[in-house]
Order: C-alpha cells, then sequence, then structure tokens
C-alpha cells in the first residue's frame, strides 16, 4: 500500500487535528465559487464549448479512461475536440501541445496517454493556465469546435458548460471519506449536488446519493492488450497464460494491476516501482521472457526503448449510453 493510502484509509489523533484545515480549505473553495459568480473575480467565456472533466478524488479514479471515451462519442457525432490540461504539476508552463515526441516524465504520463490514445484525431494541449492553453489550441487548430478540461474541478475562471465529476468509491480513492489534507477528497460529496453529470466507478453503498444530480456508472475493462511498438498487433490477455511473463507497475497502478494479473489467472513474476518512477531501459530488460507486460501509461513511457515482447494493457472505459445521450443534449441546448 502506498503511503497516502495508508494514511488516508484511517481517522487517528493526526486526522482530527487536520479536520479544521479541511474545514478553512472547503470555505476556501466556496468563497473563490462565489466571487465568481458574483463577477469579484473575472472568468473567460470561450466561442465553443467547455466540458470539465475532473475527479472527485486525488486519485485518478477511471477518468483518463472516461474522458479517452468522450472523445471516441464525440468524434462520432461529428465534433472536432481539442483537450486541454495542466498535466504534471510539477512542471507548469506555457501553453505547448503534447506529440508523441514529448517527454512524458515532464509532462505527466496521463497527459502522454491522452496524446498517444487522442492525438491523430483530437489535439492535447498542456500549460499552467488553462485558459491560455484553450485560447492557444483554438488559435492553432481553428476547426477545433468543443473543448475538454482534463481537470479543474476548482478552476472558475475558464467557464464550462458542462461538468462531469468522477466519483470512485473503491477503498484506494474514497479513503477515508474527508477532504484535504486530513482525506484524499477534493470537494466534500455535498459537491456533487451541484454537479451536471456524475459517473461512479465501482458500487458505492454507503453514501445517500439520493440528493445527486444524474449519476451513471462506469467500469473499467481490460481484457486486450497491444504491442508497444506495433499497437496494430493486439491480443486477448487469456492468451498470455502460457508465456514467460514479467509483469511491471508504479506506485500509481500497482494494486489494480496486479489484482488483474491474480484474477486473470497469469503466472507473471512481478515487478513494482514507487510513485511517478522514471523508468529506464534496465527496467524492462528481462532477455529470458516471452512477454512484458505493463498498464498503458507505464509501458508508453518506455516506447523510445522497447522491444518486442513490451505490451501494453489498457483500461477501457463503458458506459451507459444514456451518458452519451445526455451530454449531447446539453450541447445542443447550449445558449449562443
Amino acid at each position: 500500500m502506498k503511503l497516502s493510502e495508508l494514511y488516508w484509509h484511517r481517522i487517528t489523533p493526526l486526522h482530527f487535528l487536520l479536520w479544521p484545515l479541511s474545514v478553512v480549505y472547503e470555505f476556501y473553495l466556496t468563497l473563490k465559487k462565489l466571487c465568481y459568480w458574483l463577477d469579484i473575480l473575472p472568468s473567460v467565456k470561450l466561442p465553443v464549448p467547455v466540458i470539465m472533466v475532473d475527479s472527485i478524488s486525488v486519485e485518478d479514479g477511471g477518468k483518463t479512461p472516461l474522458v479517452i471515451w468522450l472523445i471516441d462519442c464525440l468524434l462520432r457525432q461529428g465534433y472536432r475536440p481539442g483537450i486541454i490540461t495542466r498535466g504534471n504539476s510539477d512542471n507548469p508552463g506555457l501553453p505547448a501541445a503534447v506529440t508523441s515526441a514529448s517527454d512524458p516524465n515532464w509532462i505527466g504520463e496521463k497527459t502522454f496517454l491522452l496524446a498517444q490514445r487522442c492525438g491523430d484525431a483530437c489535439p492535447v494541449w498542456v500549460g499552467d493556465d488553462r485558459t491560455e492553453v484553450a485560447q492557444a489550441l483554438l488559435n492553432a487548430h481553428p476547426a477545433c469546435n468543443i473543448i475538454i478540461c482534463n481537470d479543474g474541478i476548482h478552476y472558475y475562471r475558464l467557464e464550462r458548460d458542462i461538468e462531469i465529476a468522477v466519483v470512485d468509491f473503491s477503498e484506494p480513492s474514497f479513503g477515508n471519506g474527508l477532504v484535504l489534507p486530513a482525506g484524499p477528497l477534493r470537494a466534500s460529496l455535498r459537491y456533487l449536488r451541484k454537479i451536471d453529470i456524475i459517473v461512479t466507478n465501482d458500487k458505492q453503498n454507503y453514501v445517500d446519493a439520493s440528493q445527486w444530480g444524474k449519476a451513471f456508472n462506469m467500469k473499467l475493462v481490460n481484457e486486450t492488450a497491444y504491442q508497444v511498438l506495433h499497437s496494430e498487433i493486439r491480443q486477448p490477455v487469456a492468451d498470455f497464460k502460457n508465456k514467460r511473463l514479467h509483469a511491471i507497475a508504479s506506485g500509481d497502478n500497482v494494486q489494480w494491476f496486479f489484482n488483474f494479473i491474480q484474477k486473470a489467472g497469469l503466472t507473471a513474476e512481478l515487478h513494482s516501482h514507487a510513485e511517478n518512477h522514471r523508468f529506464i531501459e534496465q527496467d524492462t530488460h528481462f532477455p529470458e521472457t516471452d512477454v512484458i507486460l505493463m498498464p498503458e501509461e507505464n509501458a508508453l513511457q518506455c516506447l523510445r526503448f522497447a522491444k518486442d515482447t513490451l505490451w501494453a494493457l489498457p483500461q477501457e472505459a463503458w458506459v451507459n449510453n444514456e451518458l452519451q445521450t445526455m451530454v449531447l443534449k446539453k450541447l445542443e441546448n447550449r445558449p449562443d
């Protein structure tokens, strides 16, 4: 278990000391939103619709697969979307396009994953100020007619037309149910009453959701892996059962990935690394092996030194088609 999970999965005397800070943090967020609502702080409205997608927890919670699913839906409906994100918060900077040549260690592995999965049909831009990033993307891609903001649940400067909050009720994400810094939640569950669309990952059986907005359940599926050097080569994970297999993951993915290896009945040598590990060639150097399997975002970090034995395991989001219908309806009813 990661240190953050060890801290956020319990209630200790330290949490009682930190709880007042959580109250102050919630008050600050409420005051900030009120200032934008009253136009005390200026906000920016883009000439195209903006959909904000974010997790209510500090964990991803399935947000990245949901964004990819949403992009696919919009493309099928004839939209030309673009993605903006802050990327790796340790390396903020001016607006910049993310390409296959970008350094995943600088922009963030999830941002690099979005560029790899969506970049050909959907530009991905990153930078410290999301408003400037969105404007730069639109200037560079004038055909873009909708923006997906891949974070920014509390970034009120950029006006949004649709808010989608991802709520992961699995133990690693929900933790002790407290708001930062006493817990892993970035907003109180009361905040969900005002969100347009809520997407839940995993079953919730201990939270009263009766006052929430419309909620949809999402299932993350891992069935097919692809070869990193030749992404068109795909294979069911079940075909790896009789292979000499090494499974590698960073601390961000270890729990779900190793659980998946076990449930899939695979026999593998397991290798775990710290959170935000920067993979090097030696990490994947196993000459006497048939398959090296990694979570997709980790595998793509190894793209520059990958061998044919390296396979990526993506997480695909399965969501009820009613979510697509609701998003499209809100876009059609958007005031000009």
